[in-house]
């Protein structure tokens, strides 16, 4: 039974389809994990082990009885802290926001209740999903799986650390600037974030709403097209059959690629060169609209954020990270028309990015140009903190500012992903195209 911890979400469901797993056990061996686990207190915020026995008992019925709803009924998952789940606490790890108890499920999480999925409870995260860093001293600060002394990334570090530890097989995150990708590359996972508007938000407690998008992290890229479905209430994506012979991928030679460190810098070359290997082309493009968007990161992000969070904010200050504070009350800064120009300028600029990139099936990149950072220094170095937060949201945000979808796969390099950006509304070509990427990867 502690083999299946290892196992993929879709391996698991094909176990109970067979016979080979009762969804019972399953859980309940997820469950005893948590509980022996020592780092469990910084990775689940709240475990839900009566709802999760009793999700699994209704999955083991269906089994037996041939009335499976999908091929991941019976498997136990995490869900982020900012997910309503009804009568229990959703805090999206923040004071503000302590004791804080929905009264339904959110959309998503109804979606993979009805087919079948169990909730095992809610983790940890970056205080109202403002930090790429993963860094909450006001709850708790999940663990990095290749670093013990190093941050997991955010905002979905329990997330990431729930699947990386084995406390889960799958975890679902949100993806603001990054966060479902960033702590996916630092764990060695494989994180999806979805097109914005593809995934509800219904339930979901918000940093920046037309930003915000929910996506999975999980152990192989099936896991993340069997997710995305489950998340939506649609079917799969077919992966079968895919290949990396004939096309076309793009290096985004910009910003992105500026002061990347060693370590992902060699990952991502060999990366590259294994494409390049199982039959993909690779050249390198300049948009200039790409560094254009950067410029408006602050304006669009802070106002909105600030804008939707200040009266909560303002009420108690002192309650929050004082670096999480900060950064909300950037928003100060901009007016209504600062935000209203800076939206204008970033359509102009995705319909640049679009055209310059119409003729590739994705851009790749680094998903992060940075290893995880220290965390006793993050705790110590305001300086440092400000910079590395901004490093490892850099790549990421490239595809939240462009409406797009992305997928992080792990490399053969510990904490280094490498990134695929498609155009908005094209997951299951990306997921696809992820497949053939993650197997010349392997």
């Amino acid at each position: 039974m502690q083999a299946w911890l290892k196992t993929t979400a879709a391996d698991l469901g094909r176990g109970i389809a067979t016979g080979g797993i009762d969804p019972v056990d399953l859980t309940q061996t997820y469950l005893d994990a948590i509980s022996a686990h020592p780092l469990r207190d910084r990775i689940y915020a709240r475990v839900t082990a009566e709802r999760a026995l009793n999700e699994a008992a209704a999955a083991r019925d269906r089994a037996r009885s041939g009335q499976r709803r999908s091929l991941l009924d019976g498997v136990p998952i995490s869900w982020k802290d900012l997910f309503d789940t009804a009568g229990v606490a959703t805090e999206s790890g923040s004071l503000l926001l302590k004791d804080r108890v929905p009264d339904q499920d959110a959309q998503v999480l109804q979606n993979a209740t009805a087919a079948g999925l169990v909730c095992l409870g809610k983790t940890h995260m970056s205080e109202l999903a403002f930090s790429g860093l993963g860094y909450n001293p006001s709850t708790a600060t999940p663990p990095c799986v290749n670093d013990e002394g190093a941050v997991p990334g955010g905002s979905s570090s329990g997330a990431a650390a729930s699947v990386a530890f084995d406390l889960a097989a799958v975890g679902v995150g949100s993806d603001t600037g990054g966060s479902v990708r960033i702590p996916a590359a630092w764990n060695d996972l494989v994180g999806l974030k979805t097109t914005s508007g593809r995934l509800s938000l219904e339930g979901v407690v918000p940093l920046a709403a037309r930003f915000d998008t929910v996506g999975p992290l999980c152990r192989s890229v099936e896991d993340a097209a069997l997710m995305l479905a489950v998340l939506q209430g649609g079917r799969a994506a077919d992966l079968s059959g895919a290949s990396l012979t004939g096309r076309r991928l793009a290096v985004l030679n910009t910003i992105a690629m500026e002061d990347v460190r060693s370590g992902p810098a060699e990952a991502f070359s060999t990366a590259v060169s294994k494409l390049e290997q199982a039959g993909a082309q690779i050249e390198e493009i300049h948009i200039d609209a790409v560094n254009d968007a950067m410029a408006l990161t602050t304006c669009l992000y802070t106002a909105e954020a600030y804008g939707l969070w200040r009266d909560v904010i303002e009420v108690n200050p002192d309650a929050m990270y004082q670096e999480i504070l900060k950064r909300f009350r950037l928003g100060q800064n901009h007016s209504g028309p600062d935000y209203v120009a800076a939206w204008a300028a970033l359509e102009a600029a995705r319909v640049s990015y679009h055209q310059a990139t119409a003729g590739f099936d994705a851009v790749i990149l680094p998903t992060a140009p940075i290893l995880p950072p220290n965390l006793n220094r993050l705790n110590t170095d305001h300086d440092y903190y400000v910079t590395e937060n901004l490093m490892s949201l850099r790549n990421t945000r490239i595809g939240n500012l462009m409406g797009l979808c992305a997928l992080s796969l792990p490399t053969d390099t510990p904490s280094c992903g490498l990134m695929l950006m498609a155009p908005p509304h094209r997951e299951e070509s990306l997921l696809r195209l992820g497949t053939a990427a993650e197997r010349a990867l392997a």
